[in-house]
């Protein structure tokens, strides 16, 4: 018999009753939910509204249930519908009419909110944890790289010279910024839904703050409607989580370029890598191929949470029950996909000389030309359009702007002369751009050395 069946002259038909069961997915709230529970039984314990004794007893029958879950004896059963009807059953048949008082000035409103609440709090930790890990392998490979020249694109078309270090350490910004955000919805999310009942509080005299401070929670919810209705928490992470995976994707799709014969940048450890079933040469870059595949599928979690939450009244609905799928989907997919992408980043061999000569070929050095030019006292237009005549010269004759004459290069201006080929060095256009964030080794130095201390300080806490 259901706990809450008194209102009811019939059970619950069985289709009914798996179609509106959630236990085969909330079952992984078990511990914040028991631990929930004895938080509210000793505040219920020490605000008078339940005796000590009592309190005490369901306190210790929930540590023993909590102790026979986590050693695998016992089994949830679909007929209690959730986690939370599942502990109550459990711990009534253990400890006997103490274990119905459990449930005193509390409902399953409230108390799902807080175990959610709770879920989400413990596990972005964990996530940024695993992207600080990843900080780490970047911060390394980009200090082995700091002088291999790279061509920098715009609209995919070689643009200016960059080296990889200063590539890698682009995505170290972004990954930081993922970590901040996810630290940002860690703190709006920690105050304490436990005691706004199903909507209105409760008439008992219960002590908010006390659960609050048992729990970890910085405060109690400052509204019972929008303790119980609330799932922003879960929507952040979420919007968090969906922008930490596109920047996975992005590095991803360049990981698949760099690999291929095209580029040939890099070659990925045999470890993470596969093959084909026919083709002997092929070694597929499909780690990352997966990362990129699946960011649609946190986006996906995303917009269904989204939607499922658009259109309903406060407070609580039977349909914010599809908010945990999304969010414990998306949460496996981030902490599956961050570890085995950064092991491949780790193991990678990376062929600056390939690089190099990719960089040499794309006329990536004509804005340093032009710089040259209005240097020397050209107004940068017309440099810009003097480099471009020469660049189209060079197409003509299938040259560099560093193979020019001295004498083709004055044809198209007086200006140049013998240190323009020094001005054109790609390794030397790279070491001159030392304005803040630059490629130049100095500033490559500076962010390689910010970002382990941003590792280095999440460590800490």
């Amino acid at each position: 018999m259901k706990l809450w069946s008194g209102r009811f002259a019939k059970e619950t038909d069985a289709l009914v009753n798996d179609f509106n069961a959630s236990i085969q997915f909330d079952q992984r709230l078990y511990k914040e939910d028991i631990t929930g529970s004895m938080a509210h039984a000793k505040m219920l314990g020490d605000c008078g509204v339940i005796s000590q004794a009592d309190a005490a007893a369901i306190r210790e029958g929930l540590s023993g249930i909590l102790a026979d879950v986590e050693a695998g004896k016992v089994e949830f059963t679909a007929d209690n519908e959730d986690i939370h009807m599942n502990v109550e059953a459990l711990l009534t048949a253990r400890i006997g009419d103490a274990g119905k008082r459990l449930h005193t000035a509390r409902s399953r409103n409230d108390q799902v909110a807080l175990d959610f609440r709770m879920y989400v709090r413990r596990e972005i930790p964990v996530i940024t944890g695993q992207i600080v890990e990843f900080l780490d392998v970047l911060a390394d490979q980009a200090a082995k790289y700091q002088t291999a020249v790279m061509p920098g694109y715009t609209h995919l078309q070689r643009a200016q010279p960059i080296s990889f270090a200063h590539h890698l350490l682009a995505y170290a910004a972004m990954l930081s910024r993922d970590v901040t955000r996810l630290e940002d919805c860690g703190k709006r999310l920690n105050e304490c839904p436990l005691g706004s009942g199903a909507l209105a509080g409760t008439t008992y005299p219960i002590d908010r703050w006390e659960t609050a401070r048992e729990l970890g929670f910085d405060a109690p919810m400052g509204n019972s409607l929008d303790g119980v209705s609330d799932r922003d928490y879960a929507l952040e992470l979420l919007s968090a989580l969906s922008i930490l995976m596109m920047h996975l994707s992005r590095f991803a799709e360049e990981v698949i370029l760099w690999c291929s014969w095209e580029f040939k940048f890099i070659d990925l450890d045999d470890a993470y890598a596969t093959g084909s079933s026919i083709m002997p040469q092929k070694k597929n870059p499909d780690v990352a191929e997966l990362v990129r595949g699946k960011t649609g599928r946190v986006y996906g979690d995303l917009m269904g949470l989204l939607t499922a939450m658009k259109g309903l009244p406060l407070a609580y609905n039977k349909d914010m029950q599809e908010d945990k799928e999304p969010v414990f989907d998306a949460i496996d997919t981030v902490e599956m996909c961050l570890p085995v992408f950064s092991a491949m980043i780790g193991t990678m061999t990376v062929h600056p000389e390939n690089m190099r000569r990719a960089a040499g070929r794309g006329f990536i050095n004509a804005t340093d030309c032009a710089d040259y030019l209005t240097k020397k006292g050209m107004p940068f237009r017309d440099a810009y359009t003097t480099v471009g005549h020469l660049v189209a010269l060079c197409g003509q004759k299938e040259k560099t702007l560093e193979e020019l004459s001295l004498d083709e290069l004055r044809d198209a201006s007086p200006l140049f002369d013998e240190d323009v080929y020094d001005a054109l060095k790609l390794e030397n256009c790279m070491a001159l751009r030392g304005s803040y964030g630059g490629p130049a080794v100095s500033e490559t130095t500076r962010q390689i050395e910010t970002v382990r201390a941003f590792a280095a300080a999440r460590k800490q806490k």
